[in-house]
């Protein structure tokens, strides 16, 4: 179904404005208009929002082999609870262009992530590329400003290091857009890293870390995976749409 787009004209202009050429104020409302319009056909015909975790049952995942998940995983509360061994669980689906939400906290030295893309490579490891989530500083693979650190596209390219991230304990909210192979990682509402997946500085990047030999690696297209480092987790509200 095609989404309706509506566009708001705002007419009036703050008071301490004044336009001494009345053309100059036609010329900038006339901006706005096509500057809002714009957005709203960027935002045409992108697809409904899909729930990955309905908040009672773990339906749409499995291990990489297919299987149930593990006992490890838990729904407690409306949330998706990670408590011992669960293994890696993956989608029943595949998405390529995406927008992806979700919130999460780990407790103090902890650590986890949230893959996509995720194919098996060279018949044997299923990779893909990380948003990770981690504690800065505390968990020994966390050093702050590193690629490895919160909300980075991990081994690859770190987040900045001003990202506005919430302590160990707390709710945290992140997003990816995955769009055209360009991607965004957000930490709480901003833009922390972005990277085009079909230039050359993916190439320069891919080829200083640890992916370096995977061909193969990051097709555009594949599983969302939660991974399971052994350290508890939690997920809420974990939601998708195609673009």
């Amino acid at each position: 179904m095609t989404e309706l787009c509506y566009v708001t004209i705002q007419t009036r202009h703050p008071s301490h404005i004044r336009y001494r050429n009345p053309m100059k104020k036609l010329i900038l409302r006339s901006i706005t208009v096509i500057a809002m319009a714009h957005s709203c056909l960027l935002h045409a015909g992108e697809g409904a929002w899909q729930t990955l975790f309905d908040g009672k049952s773990l339906k749409g995942w499995t291990t990489v082999e297919g299987k149930p998940p593990g006992d490890g995983w838990k729904v407690v509360d409306g949330m998706l609870h990670l408590s011992g061994a669960g293994g890696n669980i993956v989608t029943t689906e595949e998405f390529g262009s995406f927008e992806m939400e979700w919130q999460w906290k780990i407790n103090k030295k902890g650590n986890n992530g949230v893959k996509y893309w995720v194919t098996k490579v060279g018949g044997k490891e299923w990779l893909g590329i990380e948003y990770q989530m981690i504690d800065d500083g505390g968990h020994a693979d966390g050093t702050p400003g590193s690629n490895h650190a919160t909300a980075s596209i991990y081994d690859i390219k770190a987040a900045a290091p001003d990202k506005p991230l919430r302590p160990a304990g707390e709710w945290n909210q992140s997003r990816i857009i995955a769009k055209d192979g360009k991607l965004q990682h957000f930490l709480n509402g901003i833009v922390v890293v972005e990277l085009d997946s079909k230039v050359e500085e993916w190439k320069t990047l891919i080829g200083k870390s640890k992916f370096r030999n995977k061909s193969g690696f990051a097709p555009g297209t594949g599983k969302i995976m939660l991974t399971d480092h052994r350290d508890p987790v939690w997920f809420k509200e974990i939601r998708i749409r195609r673009l």
